[in-house]
């Protein structure tokens, strides 16, 4: 995956406009890297030629069908995109109702830790949030036609650039990481009429899949999930009516199973990266985290699309994308003629190689598992249980979990995923953006340095690893994604099915944070392929949501999303649950604040690097 010129650098003051735009300029950041590298540089994106019009409305609902809520912020947006359109209510009056639950519920922001609150929000603009909402009433009055998502309130990770804020990664070590300009998938959204409340918290340095700073939607003594944990959290927790997540392995799916949020983790290329602080290029993924699958589809469609300047990998998605399904097919039995494999060397962390998957769910998820898959059976669908592909043997799996080390010219090795990832990082001047943001941000760098190390050696280890050793880890790769292709096939099976998360999740605070989750977590990321995520059920003695999920082959999100939508048509009380909400101190004060230098367990790391190290 070679892209990009040679990088351009700048400071987090600098006037940028005169600088050459590359991949590695606006990828340019560490799981990290700086205001200026990254969030300095990112070129405001005009609505793209994909933009999704007015004539998706004929797919929403009328106003005379959609039931009234108790409280503004339980509408979906598919809802409020009409009931806007009617004057039933105003972007003005809907923000504000999210802003007043921040105010009361998510405690004090700027703390990565425990502030006595959900924490989902690390800052918020509420002036500039009013101000865009304002603004988006007198565009949908005007009576011409408003953008799609004119006047809903968004969340936004603290890994992407929201000009004018900073962007931290879930760390103070980025205090002063100011952003100059939006990323492109900020931009869309905003060319879309939404508008952004502020960011919501990240695991640090965008490092765990479990997460403690945020506290579960449902129950806040719990994980939120990582590391897209405030995303995950403020959209279940109607804090915000959809956010947007990013992940490099689990970071989206882990937090939407935790809070039983819908989301959708795309496929590799579909949407921009441009603007995000990146942790592994080339696996690396935006996408929506909402509360209904239609909500999500909704967004990602706002979202999709080429990018070449910035993003050339975008350049790998079919154009024009064939359009996002929004609506749920008639009939008994829509689903009919799907056919639905559960990998069975898909397995968990409880039960080990060579366990069932299934056969390792507790009880409450076992039983949610057992009448998910008979619900999706009287919709029409052929459920079925497959081998897949164990990436346990060797001959299956060159590339993701093999023992087998490409040799470098000094007499050193290195894993085939190292040698795509570490050229990719050092292409894109991952840790020289870090040493440049350190050095201008002097205060930082002790905690940067704990962070990464010695941030030349790691460069330069990067950039000795020769051409033709990258393209084999990248053949390897693409060999990985072309075995399980053929798994599929060879069962008949269009797309997969299984549970991110197998048993009653574990406390921020004193025990195990995931008692049973997914073994290859990172797998659908180095496949490149998509997954869509939605609650099936809740378990019985706390309450907390469990979630299914299907993934299948790169750039079949709108068969995914269809299944799921059909599904939730059907068994809408899933998705349309909220969690009652907690009572906090009337004045919480920051508890637990978590050192910059948080060490994350690597077997619970997003870094695909960091988590190999734990397998080998």
């Amino acid at each position: 995956m070679r892209n990009g010129s040679p990088a351009t650098t700048t400071t987090s003051t600098a006037d940028d406009s005169r600088s050459g735009v590359s991949r590695r300029t606006l990828l340019g950041g560490s799981a990290a890297a700086a205001g200026a590298t990254v969030a300095g540089l990112v070129a405001a994106q005009p609505a793209a030629a994909h933009a999704p019009s007015d004539d998706l409305l004929k797919h929403l609902p009328k106003v005379g069908q959609i039931p009234r809520r108790s409280r503004i912020v339980d509408y979906e947006i598919g809802e409020l995109i009409v009931l806007l359109r009617a004057r039933k209510l105003t972007s003005v009056e809907v923000t504000k109702a999210y802003l007043d639950r921040i105010a009361r519920l998510n405690g004090p922001f700027e703390v990565y830790g425990d502030n006595g609150g959900y924490n989902a929000f690390v800052r918020v603009d509420r002036d500039g949030a009013l101000a865009q909402a304002a603004a988006a009433d007198k565009l949908l009055h005007k009576g011409g036609k408003a953008p799609l998502l004119c006047g809903i309130p968004f969340g936004i990770k603290d890994s992407v650039a929201v000009k004018g804020l900073e962007a931290k990664n879930g760390t103070h070590a980025y205090d002063g990481n100011l952003a100059h300009r939006d990323a492109t998938v900020v931009a869309r959204l905003r060319a879309q009429g939404a508008v952004i409340i502020g960011h919501t918290i990240a695991s640090a340095f965008s490092g765990s899949i479990s997460g403690t700073f945020a506290g579960n939607a449902w129950n806040p003594r719990f994980i939120p999930g990582g590391s897209s944990q405030g995303s995950g959290v403020a959209t279940s927790a109607r804090l915000a009516a959809a956010t947007i997540g990013e992940e490099t392995g689990g970071s989206i799916i882990m937090p939407s199973a935790a809070n039983g949020a819908s989301a959708i983790k795309p496929s590799l290329g579909l949407v921009s990266t441009a603007g995000v602080m990146p942790l592994s290029p080339g696996y690396d993924v935006l996408g929506p985290i909402a509360r209904s699958v239609r909500d999500a589809s909704l967004v990602l469609a706002a979202i999709l699309g080429p990018d070449p300047a910035p993003d050339p990998l975008t350049l790998s998605a079919p154009n024009p994308f064939p359009a996002l399904p929004l609506a749920a097919r008639g009939g008994r039995r829509p689903l009919a003629g799907t056919t639905i494999g559960i990998p069975q060397t898909d397995w968990m962390t409880q039960g080990g190689t060579g366990v069932p998957p299934a056969d390792t769910y507790d009880a409450d998820y076992r039983a949610a598992f057992d009448r998910f898959k008979a619900e999706l059976v009287a919709l029409g669908a052929h459920v079925k249980e497959f081998p897949g592909l164990d990436v346990t043997v060797a001959a299956n799996d060159p590339y993701f979990r093999t023992s087998e080390r490409l040799p470098l010219p000094d007499g050193s090795v290195v894993s085939p995923a190292t040698a795509v990832l570490s050229p990719n990082r050092y292409e894109i001047r991952y840790w020289q953006a870090v040493q440049a943001f350190a050095e201008s941000h002097p205060a930082n760098a002790a905690a940067l340095t704990r962070q990464f190390g010695n941030l030349a050696q790691a460069a330069a280890t990067a950039g000795a690893i020769p051409a033709a050793v990258r393209d084999e880890g990248e053949r390897r790769r693409r060999t990985l994604q072309a075995n399980y292709q053929r798994a599929l096939d060879e069962a008949g099976v269009d797309f997969m099915l299984v549970l991110p998360i197998g048993a009653q999740i574990g406390p921020r605070v004193g025990g195990t944070q995931l008692r049973n989750y997914r073994s290859f977590y990172q797998l659908p990321n180095a496949l490149t392929w998509p997954m869509v995520t939605f609650p099936i059920g809740y378990d019985r003695t706390e309450g907390l949501p469990i979630n299914a999920a299907f993934w299948g082959p790169r750039f079949s999100e709108p068969e995914l999303i269809q299944a799921a939508l059909d599904y939730q048509d059907r068994h809408p009380q899933h998705h349309r649950a909220a969690p009652p909400d907690p009572v906090f101190p009337p004045a919480p004060q920051a508890r637990r604040a978590a050192p910059v230098e948080e060490i994350v367990p690597p077997e619970l790391s997003n870094d695909p690097l960091v988590a190999e190290g734990a397998w080998s």
